[in-house]
């Protein structure tokens, strides 16, 4: 695997409550200690280097012999992992890079003591917005792109995403708009989930990046099962609702939070074309 020229970290932090984090239960929960192993084999690749990883089409088989697993095995808890948020899907798949916005807050705590004298140059791949970077950590616009698409780094799609939105901006806000992009690996539920944002933005909701990151992590916690995950996305979309149900509790009347928002309510001449691209994608009309 590759390695970055950047002095590293001699130890990282572990909370107490790591086991307790609903992502760390289930990844234990399919893959056993061989899951929680890799993970924070591959936290201390990480620190050890900064505060990301680059990978190349070694990484797996390296892996694989360091920790005596099989290599299927690295590939399927990777994908979990990347899926569940713990790493960045999408800086992974445009530039092989293993990151997050938890691990950089994290790194940024490590070096403060050494950096607050001596800032910190980011090469790269830096997740955190503005607001949330500490003043000794000295993000390089020029350097901070995807190294494959300059279009896939985080930076140039917040700009996008302000220039779309024609000066109503503020700052710490990054408001979604179309296309989406890649939310899933499963096209019927990415579909599913793109759809159910677009709805609510017709509806003249405006959805940051971090509400759109914490609806995807709230429906992946719901069920192991692609078709339930599905259908709990329907379910949200007919019923106009601003987040996710359990089907079961759903069936029992229960209501959201709030239900200001009904389909009902919607504008149906804006919104009629939605609802026909959920019909198609079912096959059937909903109640």
């Amino acid at each position: 695997m590759a390695r970055r020229r950047q002095e590293g970290n001699l130890f990282f932090r572990l909370d107490v409550d790591f086991f307790s984090d609903k992502k760390i239960k289930i990844l234990k929960a399919r893959y056993g200690t061989d899951g929680i192993t890799l993970y924070l084999y591959l936290l201390c690749e990480i620190y050890k280097t900064g505060y990301y990883l680059k990978v190349d089409e070694d990484f797996e088989f390296i892996i694989s012999d360091d920790l005596n697993m099989d290599c299927n095995k690295v590939k399927q808890v990777l994908n979990f992992l990347l899926e569940r948020s713990l790493f960045d899907n999408k800086l992974f798949q445009s530039d092989k890079v293993l990151t997050s916005a938890g691990i950089q807050r994290r790194y940024q705590g490590m070096v403060k003591a050494r950096a607050i004298k001596t800032p910190i140059q980011v090469e790269g791949f830096w997740l955190l917005p503005e607001d949330e970077t500490e003043p000794f950590i000295k993000v390089n616009p020029s350097l901070n792109n995807s190294e494959n698409n300059p279009n896939n780094s985080r930076k140039n799609d917040d700009n996008s995403e302000k220039k779309e939105t024609k000066g109503k901006k503020r700052k710490g806000e990054y408001i979604y708009t179309a296309p989406p992009g890649k939310y899933f690996d499963d096209p019927s539920l990415n579909d599913a989930f793109v759809l159910y944002l677009n709805v609510r933005k017709n509806n003249g909701e405006q959805l940051q990046l971090e509400q759109i990151s914490l609806l995807r992590e709230e429906l992946l916690s719901m069920s192991d099962s692609t078709e339930e995950l599905i259908a709990i996305v329907k379910k949200s979309t007919m019923k106009g609702w601003k987040g996710f149900f359990p089907l079961k509790n759903a069936k029992k009347g229960r209501k959201p939070v709030s239900d200001k928002n009904r389909f009902n309510n919607f504008p149906q001449r804006d919104n009629q074309e939605l609802i026909r691209q959920l019909e198609a994608m079912e096959g059937k009309t909903y109640e």
